[in-house]
This record gives structure tokens, sequence and C-alpha cells, in this order.
């Protein structure tokens, strides 16, 4: 081969080389809890699959623990295409449409066999809601039944006037109001903080965000009340979506598929390890007594007809569809 024929082949050689680096995209996904919790374990899988089915075009960074942007902010940062793809609890944006809190209503869908029922009437509403702000949603998983969290015996709503109650959207808040205590908003990042320092005494969540935050550092007591399964939600920019190849699409939907199944296994699986964490850590975790149960399905009712309220039709269609796939 004569100088000109190696000079030609290898500037070919290097530009294939170079388009093939060119094709490869990093997205990057941040994600609101701490690297341990099953959330964020499966983000990482999800993550893992997508690069091997992408065949390396594709792969895909996991920052968990609010590192790269705090949990109220990563769905405004997918949107605006600051980042590619992310994860974020949809009913922390119940001012944007009330429909984002249809799994959080109180006592509406208490098991995971109703949530995932819940989830079946409401995906096509939440998509098309989604896609009005440029994101596609790839993949939702439950939390674990949520209990309430105090450093103090609770027998009654009465017991719990003037306490300082974590709040992470607009159901929390409300409940807090309902019940005399008082709303701070601390994001998920920050509970163990909050709690060590007083900045709040309580909240309502899943087993799981308290083992993985170790609150019986805090913390003495967990109630099972069983209010309702919140969501996360792994969604992608359209813009960006729309660039993918169709096989990578493929790919990826697939990966998202596996990884909504994982989750909610992962979820099941959870809920009883971490009530005995908890236990174990020294706290009292036990079910909420009758006269606190029979309270808090009040406030249920009226927080309930509040949100059919300002959910209007398509809030009332989504819950008839719900009732009648039971």
């Amino acid at each position: 081969m004569n100088t000109i024929n190696k000079l030609m082949a290898g500037t070919a050689a290097l530009a294939l080389s170079t388009g093939s680096l060119a094709a490869a995209e990093k997205w990057d996904m941040p994600m609101a809890y701490s690297a341990s919790n099953f959330h964020s374990e499966n983000g990482v899988a999800f993550a893992d699959c997508v690069g091997t089915g992408t065949n390396g075009e594709i792969t895909i960074e996991v920052h968990p623990g609010g590192a790269l942007f705090a949990g109220a902010d990563i769905k405004r940062a997918i949107q605006t295409g600051q980042v590619q793809i992310g994860e974020r609890l949809l009913s922390g944006h119940q001012n944007e449409s009330a429909l984002f809190g249809f799994d959080s209503v109180p006592f509406l869908a208490p098991s995971f066999e109703d949530s995932e029922k819940l989830y079946a009437a409401a995906k096509p509403k939440i998509e098309a809601l989604l896609d009005e702000q440029n994101l596609a949603l790839l993949y939702a998983v439950p939390w674990p039944p949520q209990g309430l969290y105090f450093k103090k015996e609770v027998n009654s709503v009465a017991d719990m006037e003037g306490i300082k109650f974590r709040s992470y959207n607009n159901t929390t808040s409300r409940l807090a109001e309902l019940t005399g205590m008082l709303p701070v908003t601390v994001e998920a990042a920050e509970i163990s903080q909050a709690f060590a320092t007083g900045v709040a005494e309580s909240m309502v969540s899943s087993g799981a965000t308290g083992y993985d935050r170790k609150v019986w550092e805090s913390l003495t007591h967990f109630y099972e009340v069983d209010a309702w399964l919140p969501r996360n939600y792994v969604m992608v920019n359209q813009d960006v979506w729309a660039d993918v190849s169709d096989a990578n699409k493929a790919a990826i939907t697939a990966c998202a598929a596996e990884a909504e199944a994982r989750g909610l296994q992962a979820s099941q699986d959870y809920t009883q390890f971490t009530m005995d964490g908890l236990a174990e850590g020294g706290m009292t975790v036990q079910p909420a007594g009758d006269a606190l149960m029979g309270e808090l399905r009040e406030i249920g009712e009226t927080m309930t007809a509040e949100w059919l309220e300002a959910a209007g039709d398509e809030g009332a269609a989504l819950v008839d569809a719900f009732k009648s796939a039971q």
C-alpha cells in the first residue's frame, strides 16, 4: 500500500472511530433517595440494562441522594433539558395538576393490589399530562404503605397537637393541618438531620424511608396505618427521547418494564424487612389503635373530598375506573 493509500485508510478509520464515539450518549439520572434505597438500587439496575441493551450507545449515570438536584427540582431539570432522565415523586407537584396526587389520596388504595389497580386507571391520564410538559414516562414503582412516625406514644389526633411534621407534598401538608401538627418541608436527603436537630419531630412515610435514614436515632414509634402508596416515576425528556433510535427505544422500554416489575417486588419484599429493622433499631412498631384509626379515616374522607373537588371530572372518572376494576 502506498503512502497516499495508507493516509486515506487511516483517515477513514479515524472518521469511523469518531463517528462511533459521537453516536454514544451519556445521560445523567438524578434520584432523591439514598444509594441504599431500593428505588435507587433499581435505578442503577435499569441503567445497567440500558447500557447493555443499547450496546453502549446510551449510558446512564445515576446520581442518588439528591446529589445532582434536590428532589423538588428534579422534574423541572428533566423538562428543561438540564438532565436527560430522572426520578421524581409526582405527588409533590399537585400545584401543577391535582391528578398528580392520585396516589396519595388517604385510604383510597391502601394495599399493593389496590395500588396497582389505581395506577392502571390513572396511567393514561398521567402520561398525557407529562407529554404536555415535555416528559415521557418510562416506569413507576410504589413505596410500601405509609405509616406514622413519632418521638412519643400517640393514641389520638389530640396527641399530635403542635408536633413539627415533615411534609413532602400537598397531601402531607394538609394532613398536618387537619391533625393540628405543624408542616415543615424537608427533602428526603435531609430527613436524618431534620430529626436530629429538632427541625421535624414526625412524618408519614414508609418503613423503607425510616430504615434507610436510621430514624430510630431520633424517633421512638412507628404506627402502621397503610395510608397510601405513593409512587416514584422515572421520566425522560421528550426532545431527548425523540432523538433515540427505534431499536434503542425498544431496548430502553424493555428495561423499563423489567425495572417496574422488579421495583414492585422489591417494595413488597422490603415492607416487612424494614419494619423489622425499625424494631431492631429500638422503635416501637405496631398498628395504630382503633381510636386513632377512626379519627384518621374521618380526616381521610375530608381529604378525599377535597382532592376530588380539585381534580374535577377527570379525578372522578379515574376513581370510578379504579373502583370498577375491584
